[in-house]
């Protein structure tokens, strides 16, 4: 169909790519892409998105189901193009008061995990709920991912005690300190080693990339990385 073209471009980077170096493919969460649809753009609370949830939760649901439909077949599509695992933004998650946090972002990203599972069992995912916060325990134990990502501003402690026993855990260095460099990225890379290199890390920002970073920025956070690996 329409997404032949991305899957053949992964069939294309898995072969270019040395077998060592992990090829992570994604899609947006249900809730995120939801809010872009209501609104037709992002907003600063993505107020548009949570009125039409309050109001009219059974359309509401609707639109869910058909993301989570949609999402499952694009990530089994990826994963059978060559990705080694998968990982589902939830950008807009921490918006959501608990209760249609459970809702509208633990219960598709469980659908979504549940979905790709049946049809490629030993898929490894990854979530991110940004901005979930003291809701993270709960949306990676009802999930079932195999990982979860964490912003900047996440409790070191609580990721350590409450998450990491059960998930591995992605990030969480700040966007920013990764363009402002010097001793300040320095700080912030060696802030989230000593703060998660003891479980299982998958070292990465908080979230995207922007597109402001100086390369040679990059080159030292991976430098760093990797000589703390050492």
């Amino acid at each position: 169909g329409k997404l032949e073209p991305v899957y053949e471009t992964l069939r294309r980077v898995r072969r270019e790519l040395a077998p060592h170096i992990a090829l992570i493919g994604f899609c947006g969460a249900p809730w995120t892409v939801a809010t872009y649809m209501v609104a037709g753009q992002g907003t600063p609370d993505q107020a548009p998105a949570r009125m039409l949830a309050y109001r009219h939760p059974d359309a509401f649901a609707r639109i869910i189901d058909v993301l989570v439909e949609n999402s499952i077949r694009h990530l089994v599509g990826q994963l059978k193009a060559g990705a080694d695992c998968v990982q589902v933004f939830d950008t807009w998650a921490g918006v959501l008061p608990p209760r249609e946090f459970a809702r509208w972002s633990i219960e598709p990203a469980r659908r979504i995990v549940a979905g790709v599972r049946k049809q490629v069992p030993n898929a490894k995912i990854i979530g991110f709920p940004r901005g979930a916060g003291g809701l993270l325990p709960a949306y990676v134990e009802q999930t079932g991912v195999d990982a979860v990502s964490i912003d900047w501003a996440t409790e070191p402690a609580m990721i350590r005690e409450r998450v990491q026993p059960r998930a591995a855990v992605q990030g969480n260095l700040d966007p920013l300190a990764l363009i402002a460099g010097g001793a300040a990225l320095d700080r912030a890379v060696d802030d989230v080693l000593e703060n998660f290199g003891q479980g299982r890390l998958i070292f990465n920002l908080g979230h995207g990339i922007l597109p402001e970073t100086p390369i040679a920025h990059v080159e030292r956070m991976v430098a760093r990385v990797r000589a703390h690996k050492r």
